[in-house]
């Protein structure tokens, strides 16, 4: 699958010159969880990026819980971390988590095309043998130019306008109890935009953790129509990037994120809310 790297390769590709290895481990119930693992053992020559403070925006009244970052900024961060637009890029989460792939969206949108994920993140990095440091790297800062790519996102209207046109689907990427409304552990209401269809994030990986290969993602999303606008959401914004992912590597070509996701989807109390399966 593109823009997986397997531990054997990114072993491989240490050693060259131009490559940045980022860190993106976060816990959404604990804020500073991820920097403090960082800082407790990361991969040789790892920076790191935070979900709040680096690859989103300030959260407000409406938008989500994480809105997409003020672009300059994060290309002014993405240049001080030593990238630029032909760096090589590979970033990674504890495990095959939904961080890397929200770090994989951003820079795809602003048009870097070498960006790769960590297959297994660091826990398959241990226990391939890979070393851990505590050093923390300072890199040659560079410029990154942004090359924004068009259409790529929606906001709450044009989810609301497409919600029953005919080519279009949206995916809500978070777990089928939540979805369905059985539990909301995060949000003052629960259930999912009326009409979308669940595609829990998670049924991108194989049992073991690792990323489906292309002929078990086709199957995966077997009844989607690639003919159709495809609109991804989950809570915030974060776990759809892994479907979008999975998406563009087997031939959706018209795929959009909808960065506030649910979260700021029920921002507006007049929109409504569907609970339990939608009616056939």
């Amino acid at each position: 699958m593109k823009n997986i790297i397997s531990v054997e390769r990114l072993k491989h590709r240490l050693t060259q010159n131009n490559i940045v290895i980022v860190d993106v481990r976060f816990d959404l119930m604990d804020d500073d969880a991820g920097r403090k693992a960082y800082l407790r053992g990361h991969l040789p020559g790892a920076v790191y990026m935070d979900l709040n403070r680096d690859l989103s925006g300030k959260a407000g009244k409406h938008g989500g819980n994480h809105p997409l970052p003020e672009w300059e900024l994060f290309a002014h961060k993405l240049g001080k971390l030593g990238i630029s637009n032909d760096t090589t890029v590979v970033v990674y989460d504890q495990g095959n988590d939904m961080f890397a792939p929200r770090f994989w969206w951003l820079l795809d949108y602003l048009g870097h095309e070498k960006v790769y994920i960590l297959d297994g993140g660091l826990d398959r990095w241990v226990e391939e043998g890979g070393e851990l440091t505590t050093e923390v790297p300072n890199l040659q800062p560079k410029t990154f130019q942004r090359n924004e790519k068009k259409n790529r996102y929606v906001d709450m209207e044009e989810v609301k306008e497409k919600l029953t046109s005919p080519g279009t689907t949206v995916i809500d990427s978070r777990a089928s109890a939540r979805y369905l409304g059985d539990e909301e552990p995060m949000y003052s209401r629960a259930g999912h935009i009326p009409g979308a269809v669940n595609y829990f994030w998670k049924g991108v990986l194989k049992e073991d953790g690792t990323w489906k290969n292309e002929k078990q993602l086709q199957e995966h999303f077997s009844q989607l129509n690639k003919d159709d606008e495809i609109i991804v959401s989950c809570g915030s914004g974060v776990s759809a990037c892994p479907n979008i992912l999975a998406l563009d590597s087997v031939g959706f070509t018209n795929v959009k994120l909808y960065p506030g996701s649910f979260s700021d989807w029920i921002s507006y109390e007049k929109n409504e809310v569907t609970v339990g399966e939608e009616d056939e």
